[in-house]
This record gives C-alpha cells, structure tokens and sequence, in this order.
C-alpha cells in the first residue's frame, strides 16, 4: 500500500509520534483481536457477550463518541441482539438498510493476503487479512461514518481523528465516530486494515473448494460478493449505485495463480514472518463498479484461450480437464457470444480480458463478475457422455445469460435491489436471443415456454406472489435482498422483456435499449429510467400506436404481483380480464394491486396473424373476434405466448378448438397446442373451466409427434398428485387405456431410438428435455416394451458400467431397475452409492433405491440412512425420499413412530414436518388428521406443533379435492375409453 494521500485525514505530528512509539504494541492487539473477532463473529448470541475475555466478565461501558484512554484497545462492538437496548446504541442511521448520503466512494486501493499454502492439511476455515485505501467525496457534513462490515476485525488509521469505532450488525455497518466534520465537496482517505475466516462451505463472500486433480487432493479460494457479500471481505460501501474503481493486489503462494477483474499488471515477492517467500500479484485499474461484482480466484488450474477482436478470452479449469478438451466448447462459442451482443447494442464490451473459471462446486451456478466470470464447473464443462444430453444447450444458455450481465448490470447497474429484474430479466431474454442467432431453427418459442414461462406461470398467484419491482420502503433487512434470486425476478422479467419486445417490435425494442446502456454506461438506472428511453423511441415513430406511455402499460405488469386470465367469448366477442388466483378465491382484504393490467393480445384466427389489439379495462368488445357456425372458424390469442397471462374461451371457443385438434391438428401451430393445452389443465385446476373441457383437448393426442406437446400433456395429467393417488380408484385402469392408445406412436418413434442410435437425438433439445417425462409415464402406466427396454439397459450397465445409461431417461432407468428387481440390484447400487463423490451423482441413486417395491428393503434402507456410512454424511434426507415413494408412504410412518428421535436428530425437526406433508396425502377423515396430529405432536417442539393442526387440515382439503377431481375425471375416461 502506498503512503496516505495528501487530501486524507490529518494526523499532527504529535500523534504521528504516539502511533509511532504504539505501532509495535497495537499490532500485537490487532492480531490477537482478529483472532478473537473472527472466533466471536461466527458464534451464537448467547456465546458472545463475553467471548474473548480470559476471565469472562465484561468489560467497563463506554457511550458512542467517548475517547479512548490512552493505551486502551479498541473492542469490537457486540451485534445488536446481545445488548440491551440503549446502553450503547441510540438510534440513528445505522438503523435504517440503506446508506445514508454522507459519502461517495470514488477509488478503492484493495490488497487480500489469504494464508492459503498447498500441500496442507486443510481445515474448515483459513485467515485472510488485508488493507483497504477508500477515497471518498463528502457530500453532506458529517462527524460520524457509516460503511458496511461483517465479521471483519479491523483497526482505522486516519487523518482526523477517530474517537469511537463500533458496529451496528443488525444493519451490518461499522460506526466511525469521527473528532472532527468532514465538509462536503472535499475528499479523504479512509484507510483500513482488517482479518477474518475463509470457509469451506459457506459459498459466499472469500470460500475455498477442496477438490482431487491429477489424483491429488488440491484447494481453490474464489469470492461470490452478490447481492452483500462483499462486506465480508472488505470493508466497503456495498450498495450498487455507489460505484468505484478498484486498484486490486492479491498476496498468495507462489505456486497458485491469481485472478482479478483485470488484467495483471505486475508481480514482487515478500517473506513473512516465518521467512516464507509469497508473490504480491497487481492487477490494472478497473473501470467504475459496484463492490458485488469485485472478484477474485487463486488457483492451481491451467486454461486454454483465444482472442476475440483483440481480447484475450480464457477458460480456467482442473488441469485434468483442461487436458481432456473439457472446456473447449465453452471457450469455441463464448467469443462470438461477446460479438454477438457487442454488434447487437453497438457497445463494445469496455475490458481487456474475460477469464472464466470453473469451480468444482458453486451454489450459485454461476455469476457474472466483470472481467472474471465464475461457474460451477458442471454447468461449463463438457464431459465425455454428455454428448446425448441437453449440455450443451445448458452450457450455451449459462453463458449467453453471464455475458449478457455484461452490459445488463456490469455496464448499467440498477440503482439498487428492488429493480434486480433490470439486469436479470434482460440477460435472462437475451439468452434465447443469442441461441437463436446462432442456431436459426432452433425452437424459440417452444423453449422460452417450456423452460421459462411454465415454471413462473405455476408459480405466480395474485395473492401468494410478489412484484417485479417493489418500492426501496418495503425492504428492512438484508436477508430480504436474497431473498429476490427468483422465478419472478428471472423468468417473470425475462417474460415481460419478450412481452414487451412483441408489442413493439424487435427494432424499436432494441433501439430503445442502445439507448438506455450508452446513456447509463458506468452507471445506474431504475425502472423509470428504461421506460423513458422505449417513449421516446415510440415518440420517434408513427408506425406504432399505444393506448397509453410505456411506463402505464408496463408498471401495470411489474408493480402488482399475479397476472391476468383473459377470456374470450367468440358469439358475442366480448374480451374480460381479471386476476388469477389459485383456485379461484380471491380475498379482497389480502389484495395489494388494482386489478386491472394494459394488455397487448397478438391473435390469430383460422391460422392468419391479426392486427394487435389493447384491453385496456376489465372488459371490451372486439367483434373481429366473433366466429361463425363454421367448423372452420376459430380463434386463439395470445400470438406465439409472447403475452404474460393466460388466455380462457366460452364453452362455444374450446369447442371450435377442439374440433380442430382432432380434424388438423397441424392447422394449429406447434407453440398453441403446447397453450391450449396449459392454459387448459392450469384454468380447470384452478376453477375458471371444468377439468372435462381440459381432458377433451387431449382425445386427438394420437396423432401427436411433437414430443414438447406430449410433454406439456403429461406433466399436466400425470401429476405427482395424480400417481400418489390413483392405486385408490378405478381412475388407473382406465387411464392406462386412454393414454396407452394415443402415446404408442409417440413411444415407438423415441424407443427405437433409444436402442438405435440415440445420438441423433444430441441436437434435439426439446426431446432431451422432455424424454423422461415420456419414458417415466409409459413405464408407470405399465407398457411393457417400456419395463422391457428399463431391463436391458439396467442390466446392460450393471455388468459393463462404461455402457452409460443414456443421461436423459437414466433416473427413469434405474428407478425401474430396482422396481423389477431384487435385492441384488439394490445392493448394486448402493456400492455404485459409497463410490461416487459429485452429489447429483448421489442424489439420483439415493432416488432410485427408494423405488425398491419390497418393504424389507425399504425399511433397511431407512435403517442404513440414521445409521451407516455413507448415508449419514449426506444431505440428501432417505426418509423423506422413502416416503415419497410409491410402497414407502406405507411403512415411513410405522419406521418413524421408532425411530422419530434418530430422524429428528439426523436431519432435524423441520425434517418431521416435511415428513407430515408426504404421509398425508393419505389423509381423508377427521380420525386420521387426530391421529398424525397426536403422532407428529409428540415429536415437534412447542412453536411447531401450533401449526400442525392446521397444515394437516390443510393437507386434508387438497387431498379431498384431489379426489373430487379424480372421481370426474374416471367418469369421463369411462365415457371416452
């Protein structure tokens, strides 16, 4: 670190005497104090009131502000929770989530020196210390500073003097109670030196993976400082609007590599205090960024790269991978990704270099950090059988969505959490954009419905959902900005991005958004900011008529949660809006939007595209949308499902729909009948249309070849629901019938190709997604081809394991293998089990040994998992999987009743009560709710057995309508099988 800088805090010469004469002394104390912070921080409240303290009493009070005798440390303050009320905290700022104005960080000098050596014997947890130079602008007179810290043990060198430093960690901040007032418009050096833990497993802020390569067992350290993380590492201003550069320098053994947002700019040695040489590795200037995308990495890995219009792009992996041509694929196609996207906003991408490095294990799949992308390696690397999956669909996707936050995010940065949507809602859309660049007949539509707007549509309920974007009031904590990494803020944004894209049109959408990013480049924007931007390129324009602003239609969509169900009715052409609830009850005292949504509809008729037309209040009349008598005429809105919102019809408009899907089906694009089909199940779920309306749309399904429409068909018929319950009625039977008729042309085409050539299906994303579905369902419904082929291949790769089981039907596989077999094959797998190291190896064995149909097996099984290795060193919960199952729901319960304590010790209480959700599905009567009452009762503590009468009533009810529901559709199979 370089000496202070001439417009910091003054020190007088006096002073500078005294810390001169106390520097010996006082870095004794930090070492100790770091060590004891460290140690306190990360224990429970009751522990740490006097943590740290040989005699454990505690230490005299001192109010805020109060000097520190001479020679007297300076302890860290205790967390808010351990102290009583106003003794030492009055209120104030650091009350309050956000900042106060005070300060703008212009320059971060940052050095890490993490105590990571190989060839050790690594712990839970390593040190790490480090400095920290931050030039900031006053902005309002202050005497006292607020920036964010936690669980870092510091002391503070500055020109004015300090006389308190304490922590407020509700909030997370570190108090700086200054001597003198800084004056707004000048600007000072906050210089900071501080110390804590690494961890192994705790995936944010600095963390370490431990991971075998070239068969030795090896370390990485790597940061994830998204969404507040960084303050973990250094103390900061760790809010994203307050946007700094970064000079970044990275102490770490000299057989490791360093990795920063930039490029290096230079290395020097030094020998700390036990002679060991380290290497001081510099990296250049960063460009103004928020401290979430700081990144860094120190690894033994070895990359391959290539230059992309002059910028180096390199992939950083385990070097047995790297050797094995692992990373290739990611690093053929993440160039012309890069100019793709540079072409397609006219911005060039501003940094000299993209690393991107492969973790062995990363919770957050991946994250976009300026310079130095980060990524679980199974979500980047290729591996030998993963060419017959969908992989490198997987793969393209991933990068598409990192290298979008690029500009949505790195370069334009939402001014603070509530509008995350702006940058993840848009990298989220451009993935298909990019994909569909590159691959042409890639199926667009098909794929953004299958894999983004299903999944949020299930989800988001007017009344148990949130808003994209909500108001900066609504937050309190910090904890609920995690809480935002959601389907709403990904698949919900990246709906209404395409929704919006589809009103305008692809040009005008695109112009808009060059202008948002050059005007907001290396800085940041709100909601408000990009819909002024889209006004004025409509304002530009006179092709394109709105009924209102940007800004009224599109707040209608992100500032109210749910979404709209539109029904049609074609005699009269009559269009109605309204929200969607689960089962729809509405309760108008739990209502927090205004019921009303702008809504675009793209429609066609008779299988010709239609002008766009508005529905702009609850109801309005379109009479081009009558039909006539005709068989011929009919109408489906909602063009391609580009609009955010499900679409319902007359009995007189699924009829015409209906007939069709049986006269020609191809008359109906691919995208519709994927539509029909959700909107269908998900209305008559829900109460808006009955569940005979749904199931008639399925009687044409015989002549269905499009394997996504059958998918849509399944997942929405044979639900989890459906296969728990239907042993208890004549519903199987029948189903079994109904469905086997119409799915064996479908199962032909696809099992001839698993026996084949099941290579030809490694381009065909949308069989890859939707084959177990299929195969899972003809072998539920009992087909025997189905049993037979689950056989052979079972068979096939218990005696040669290198025949892998093809990936996309491998859980169907062996969950029937064990099914059909005997305890031979169960205790095949359970070796296969102890000897596999990546968890989602583990989990889909443990998955499958669950599906033994022999109760003895079972109840072992159950036995091995409180018990035996390898079971107890896992996560993933054998009971609750057991339960679940279709002949262990019957004996979990008999198994807990002996066993409650072990379970409840082995994976916790809250395990007891996810166990009481899958035993009563079971539930029908008054006796039986009292029984598993009475049963779970004795097992759960007081705060949870308050709730359990009420979720098994709960239980209870969904399982009665489940039943009801069931009954009608036996009676209709009945009349149509």
């Amino acid at each position: 670190m370089g000496p202070p800088s001439s417009s910091g805090f003054y020190v007088s010469r006096a002073v500078a005497l005294l810390l001169a004469g106390l520097a010996a002394a006082l870095l004794l104390a930090l070492l100790v104090l770091a060590a004891l912070y460290g140690r306190c921080a990360r224990l429970p409240p009751s522990e740490l009131r006097h943590c740290g303290r040989p005699d454990a009493a505690p230490s005299p009070t001192r109010s805020p502000g109060q000097p520190l005798a001479t020679g007297q440390t300076r302890p860290s303050r205790e967390p808010a929770g351990t102290a009583a009320p106003g003794t030492w905290r009055p209120p104030g700022p650091w009350d309050q989530l956000r900042l106060p104005p005070w300060l703008v960080p212009l320059h971060y000098e940052l050095e890490l020196w993490p105590r990571l050596r190989p060839n050790e014997s690594w712990a839970s947890t390593l040190t790490f210390t480090g400095r920290v130079n931050i030039t900031v602008r006053c902005t309002v007179a202050t005497a006292r500073l607020l920036l964010h810290s936690l669980f870092l043990d510091y002391r503070t060198v500055g020109r004015v003097p300090v006389d308190d430093v304490w922590f407020a960690s509700d909030m997370q901040y570190m108090v700086l109670e200054l001597g003198g007032t800084l004056q707004p418009g000048s600007r000072y050096e906050l210089q900071l030196s501080f110390s804590s833990l690494v961890y192994q497993d705790l995936r944010e802020g600095l963390f370490f993976n431990v991971y075998t390569d070239q068969g030795e067992r090896r370390v990485l350290l790597a940061s994830q400082m998204e969404p507040t993380f960084a303050r973990s590492v250094f103390p900061c201003f760790d809010e994203p609007a307050l946007k700094a550069t970064f000079n970044i320098t990275i102490i770490h053994h000299p057989s490791y590599v360093a990795l920063s947002n930039m490029p290096k700019l230079g290395q020097s040695t030094k020998r700390d205090v036990n002679g060991s040489m380290w290497t001081i590795t510099t990296f250049s200037t960063t460009p103004p960024m928020p401290t979430y995308l700081v990144a860094f990495a120190i690894c033994d890995y070895d990359h391959v790269d290539r230059t992309e219009r002059g910028k180096q792009i390199r992939i950083w992996a385990r070097k047995d991978a790297i050797t094995n041509g692992n990373a290739d694929f990611a690093l053929n196609i993440t160039g012309p990704i890069f100019s793709f996207l540079e072409d397609l906003f006219n911005i060039s991408y501003p940094l000299p270099k993209t690393d991107i490095i492969a973790l062995p294990t990363f919770d957050n799949s991946a994250m976009e950090n300026w310079g130095l992308l980060i990524f679980d390696e199974s979500l980047l690397l290729m591996q030998p059988n993963d060419q017959v999956t969908d992989k490198k669909a997987v793969i393209s996707f991933i990068l598409s969505h990192e290298i979008g936050h690029q500009w949505f995010g790195n370069l334009v940065t939402m001014n603070w959490w509530n509008d995350i949507w702006l940058k993840e809602g848009f990298a989220s859309y451009f993935e298909f954009g990019v994909i569909n660049y590159f691959n042409p007949e890639f199926p667009r539509n098909e794929i953004f419905f299958s894999n983004i707007l299903h999944n949020v549509l299930s989800e988001d309920h007017a009344l148990v959902s949130r808003a994209v974007s909500l108001k900066v009031e609504n937050f309190t904590e910090t904890s609920e900005i995690n809480e935002l990494f959601d389907l709403f803020t990904y698949n919900k944004g990246a709906s209404l991005a395409r929704m919006l894209s589809s009103f305008l049109n692809e040009n005008l959408f695109i112009s808009a958004l060059k202008s948002y990013l050059k005007t907001f480049s290396y800085s940041n924007a709100e909601q408000d900011d990009l819909w002024r931007h889209f006004q004025m390129v409509i304002d530009d324009q006179n092709k394109i008529l709105l009924p209102a602003t940007v800004k009224s239609i599109m707040d209608s969509w992100t500032h109210q949660s749910g979404f709209p169900v539109i029904t049609l009715n074609v005699s009269t052409g009559v269009i109605k809006q309204e929200p969607f609830y689960l089962g729809k009850v509405k309760n108008e005292t739990l209502l927090t939007h205004n019921d009303t949504w702008i809504i675009p509809i793209l429609w066609i008729k008779n299988g010709t595209a239609q002008s766009l037309v508005w529905l702009d209040k609850s109801s309005k009349i379109f009479p081009e949308m009558k039909v006539s008598a005709s068989d011929h005429d009919w109408v489906i809105l909602n063009l391609n499902v580009t609009g955010y919102y499900r679409v319902n019809y007359d009995q007189l408009g699924w009829k015409k729909l209906n007939q069709q899907l049986e006269k020609d089906p191809k008359g109906i694009p691919v995208i519709h009948r994927l539509q029909l089909i959700d909107d269908a199940f998900s209305l008559s779920k829900n109460n808006y249309i009955e569940i005979e309306t749904a199931l008639d749309l399925t009687k044409y399904l015989a002549e269905e070849d499009e394997i996504i429409v059958w998918y849509a068909v399944l997942v929405n018929l044979v639900t989890k629901d459906l296969v728990f319950d239907v042993n208890s009625y004549d519903m199987y039977p029948l189903l079994k019938k109904y469905l086997l008729k119409r799915l064996i042309s479908i199962w032909n085409m696809y099992s001839t190709v698993i026996r084949e050539n099941m290579a030809t299906l490694q381009d065909d994303y949308l069989a890859l997604v939707a084959l177990e579905k299929l195969f899972e369902t003809a072998c539920w419904l009992g087909l025997e081809d189905c049993l037979q082929l689950s056989r052979e291949l079972f068979k096939n790769w218990a005696n040669h394991p290198e025949n892998e089981i093809p990936s996309p039907i491998k859980s169907v596989i062996l969950c029937y293998g064990i099914a059909l077999g005997s305890d031979e094959e169960w205790d095949f797998l359970l070796n296969m089990y102890a000897n596999k190291t990546k968890e989602e190896e583990r989990i889909q064995l443990a998955y499958a040994m669950s599906c033994s149909k022999n109760p003895w097996i079972l109840n072992r099984y159950m036995e091995y998992a409180i018990t035996a290795s390898p079971f107890t060193f896992n996560e993933t919960n054998i009971i609750e999987v057991v339960a679940a199952s279709e002949v262990g729901r019957y004996i979990a319960k008999d198994f807990l009743v002996n066993n409650w304590q072990a379970v409840s010790k082995r994976y916790g209480t809250q395990s007891l009560v996810t166990l009481m959700y899958i035993i009563g599905r079971t539930i029908s009567t008054d006796l039986q709710i009292t029984e598993l009452q009475q049963f779970f009762s004795n097992m759960l503590e007081e705060h949870q057995r308050l709730t359990v009468h009420a979720k098994l009533q709960t239980i209870k009810n969904k399982n009665l309508e489940n039943r009801m529901r069931n009954a009608r559709m036996t009676a209709w199979l009945r009349k149509n099988t």
